[in-house]
């Protein structure tokens, strides 16, 4: 038996899905997990077979906050042990993931893992390039928090304070670079998003907002950058073309992705670009079941 402290494993999610029932497999004598869901009504809860371990928690509805950021606060708060792993409910966690993320721990302190975002509709496949270069590059390379893939401790933050900041605004994990530093281990992990136009709209939208609030001189230069390299692949672009699909598979190379969408990354551009401004823009967006205003860092409010 491991001398590891026991976990407690944070999966906000209102339905029970194949993650569910991988984590629950995983689950040490003394380790927890603790589904994380809005209300009594959400259909999670007529999960009658599960193993032990597994804990239901009701967040409820947010409240200046986003339903994620309330689903972490609340278990948080519910969960037994020190030592926390936050995790998503859309991707594949392999039979010995709960287990080298411990190990990762043990070695390194706060460890976190990367997305890579395939897409479901045609709109989130063409941006599946730029995604990749934008959003998971820069987490691998720069040991930044993914949210869906994070350990640390409760001595690793101040936790007081975290909190009463998380219930007052979007992002989890954009929050949480403030408080933490962490590691990534190099593993990535193949994140399905979209499948409808909306959602892939939706999403990049969401995305803007997070750096525009926690990181805005990031949000300043990706749009600089791609604004510049977009004029580029106008003015000349047979050799923007050639450059930017090799650039992207060397990229995906990076990652450890093998992804035929790097051939994308030219045409992607033309998108992706409106679609930040869009993103700066916007007045509210869409995630999950839920419209948000998000006026300022800690200014949010649940329009429907």
């Amino acid at each position: 038996m491991s001398d590891r402290p026991p976990t407690s494993v944070l999966l906000p999610t209102t339905r029970w899905t194949d993650a569910c029932a991988e984590l629950a497999a995983q689950l040490g004598d003394s380790d927890e997990l603790l589904i994380i869901h809005d209300d009594e009504d959400d259909p999670v809860i007529e999960q009658e077979d599960h193993p032990e371990g597994v804990r239901f928690v009701v967040a409820g509805e947010p409240e200046g906050c986003s339903g994620k950021a309330n689903a972490i606060a609340a278990g948080m708060k519910a969960a037994r042990h020190d030592r926390l792993v936050w995790t998503d409910d859309d991707y594949h966690h392999p039979p010995d993931w709960l287990a080298t993320f411990n190990a990762d721990y043990e070695n390194h302190g706060p460890v976190s893992e990367v997305p890579y975002f395939v897409g479901q509709d045609p709109l989130s496949v063409l941006l599946e390039p730029l995604y990749a270069s934008a959003g998971s590059l820069p987490l691998y390379l720069g040991n930044q928090i993914w949210g869906g893939a994070v350990v640390f401790e409760r001595g690793d933050i101040d936790e007081a304070a975290f909190l009463g900041e998380l219930r007052r605004t979007v992002s989890d994990d954009g929050l949480l670079m403030e408080y933490l530093q962490v590691t990534t281990v190099g593993r990535t992990r193949i994140v399905p998003i979209g499948g409808t136009v909306r959602e892939s709209v939706e999403r990049p939208v969401r995305w803007t907002q997070i750096l525009r609030w926690h990181f805005p001189g990031s949000v300043a230069g990706t749009w600089l950058v791609s604004l510049l390299v977009l004029v580029g692949a106008i003015l000349a672009p047979l050799p923007a073309l050639v450059i930017l699909t090799v650039l992207h598979f060397a990229v995906n190379e990076v990652l450890g992705v093998r992804r035929w969408t790097a051939v994308l990354a030219y045409p992607a551009l033309f998108v992706f670009v409106p679609l930040v401004l869009y993103g700066l823009a916007s007045r509210t967006f869409v995630w999950g079941d839920r419209r948000y205003r998000w006026r300022g860092k800690f200014d949010v409010t649940v329009v429907e």
